[in-house]
Order: C-alpha cells, then structure tokens, then sequence
C-alpha cells in the first residue's frame, strides 16, 4: 500500500491566476496555504469539489473539516490505514 504524502493546495494552482483569487489571497497565501495528506485522501478531496469549490469554498482546514463528506471520511481512512500497515 502506498502511503505517500503530498501536498493539497487549499487554494488550487489552477485558481491562482483567476481575477477573483488575485484579488482576494496573496500569490503568497495561493503557493503556501495548503495541508500535507496521503495520496488517497489527497484524491478523494478533489473527487468531492471542483477546484473553483476548493479554492472558494474550503480555502482553510477548518473550512474543509467543516464538510460532514470530508468529516466522515477522515475516520473511515484512518482505519484503513491501519489495517493495511500491519
């Protein structure tokens, strides 16, 4: 199983150079404001929300757990994980 972590831009690079982005996030906040995950969760993040969604919506951590898709998701991925390490 593959475990690797990467990086979700919270503000997605597709956005950064949308009129509305600029103006609302520094090009600084757009690059750096972002969450480490699996790949898996990484994924499935994407699978539930455009990217305009994404960037306009769940822009922060708090925002995005606040979703009750993502909220009951992370538990169920959590014991997934831990059976596939054993």
């Amino acid at each position: 199983m593959n475990h690797l972590l990467t990086f979700h831009h919270l503000i997605p690079k597709s956005c950064h150079s949308n009129k509305w982005f600029k103006k609302n996030f520094t090009k600084e906040e757009m690059t750096n404001r972002g969450i480490v995950v699996c790949r898996k969760c990484h994924s499935f993040i994407h699978r539930q929300f455009s990217e305009k969604e994404l960037g306009r919506d769940f822009n922060t951590l708090d925002k995005l757990m606040e979703n009750e898709t993502i909220k009951n998701y992370i538990p169920w991925a959590i014991k997934q994980g831990r059976k596939s390490v054993s």
